[in-house]
């Protein structure tokens, strides 16, 4: 997929610069989980800051996950500037790291995104609102030599693709990493596997299939939620056809969309029906009891989003990763143990218990695959 500008994916090499990452109000809710995404990780930028008033002060990392990584929460622009140009690493991006539902630019953004293009800002944005199409946007960005790149735009329809059925020549072992709600830690839990699958000596890519895993740098990524339906299938085979043309690995981690049973963003059916994977890792909030964002909606059961999945794509749940969301350590464990005896499935917290279980977990499946041939 090339972006309006003719830009790429990346694989390794330069990054495309020091990012002040734009978050505030959200950095400590799901409507921050793209910022959350760029301070665990990314290939694409050097993370120099987060601005977020409510939190200003303290270390991103520790925030989040509870270990500091160094990367300051800052409660404005100018001193996001400030502190960058102070450590050496002038900012040179503006990247909104907002997920809100429905993708929306809040009027405070657009007054933060003025003033980084008059101090000489690349803008990215994986909004549904599309910052360049916005006239006077767009001329400050011309008159001050910055580009604005919004993420979710899609290519022209002669660059989409249509399932073809040539998944079938990927050798690859493919898991998805799906979720029984949004906004649960789909992606942090793929990328977590597939470090730990490169670690352990098993070759394996990740495809993205949403704004953030692209401007974590995903190599092979696509952008499911903005594709017109027609072309779903066809980019998600595409991109995981190309994963494997290009790169060989042993494994392919397809991160998962939505949620199958969310009703307002019911991703999963095409990763599922596209991807054919031949394994699922489920990732459930335990302490969740509504869809989130949506007051109301109760998430439906674990055994029954389960078995749903199983149904729907003929293929095993393997495991249930967990976001321990309103939980401390002591109560995650034991809801990994209850939801463990409950399924048979193995359960852990991949950023409280790192990634071993799941790397055996793929180590059998792919020994299970070999056996069969």
């Amino acid at each position: 997929m090339s972006l309006p500008d003719g830009s790429n994916r990346p694989g390794p090499g330069p990054l495309d610069g020091n990012a002040v990452v734009w978050a505030d109000g959200a950095f400590t809710n799901t409507y921050g989980k793209t910022a959350h995404g760029l301070v665990r990780r990314t290939r694409r930028y050097r993370v120099v800051a987060v601005i977020d008033a409510t939190v200003a002060g303290r270390d991103a990392g520790e925030v989040l996950d509870g270990v500091a990584n160094g990367i300051p929460i800052v409660a404005d622009l100018e001193t996001a500037l400030e502190t960058a140009r102070a450590a050496g690493s002038p900012a040179t991006h503006l990247v909104i790291g907002l997920a809100p539902d429905g993708g929306r630019l809040p009027a405070e953004g657009r007054r933060v995104v003025e003033a980084a293009i008059r101090a000489g800002l690349h803008v990215d944005s994986g909004l549904h609102d599309f910052l360049a199409d916005d006239p006077g946007l767009a001329e400050l960005a011309a008159g001050h030599g910055v580009r604005i790149r919004d993420v979710r735009r899609t290519p022209p329809r002669s660059e989409l693709h249509g399932w073809t059925g040539k998944i079938e020549e990927v050798d690859a072992l493919r898991i998805a990493v799906l979720g029984t709600d949004s906004a649960i830690g789909k992606r942090t839990t793929a990328w977590i596997l597939v470090d730990a699958l490169n670690a352990a000596g098993i070759p394996t890519e990740m495809v993205g299939t949403g704004q953030t895993a692209w401007l974590q740098g995903a190599r092979f990524t696509l952008l499911l939620d903005s594709l017109i339906s027609d072309f779903m299938a066809g980019e998600i085979e595409h991109a995981t056809w190309r994963a494997w043309t290009e790169a060989r690995p042993r494994v392919i981690v397809i991160e998962g969309q939505g949620s199958l049973m969310n009703p307002a963003y019911p991703g999963g059916y095409e990763i599922l029906a596209a991807a054919r994977p031949h394994a699922v890792l489920l990732q459930h909030a335990p302490a969740r009891a509504e869809y989130d964002g949506f007051p109301g909606c109760p998430l439906h059961p674990l055994e029954l989003q389960i078995e749903a999945l199983e149904l729907v794509s003929g293929r095993p749940v393997v495991a249930v990763t967990l976001n321990h969301e309103g939980l401390d350590r002591r109560e995650t464990a034991a809801a990994a143990r209850e939801i463990e005896a409950r399924t048979g499935l193995p359960t852990v917290d991949p950023l409280y218990d790192g990634p071993d279980r799941l790397v055996d977990v793929v180590r059998a499946r792919l020994a299970e695959r070999d056996s069969d041939r």
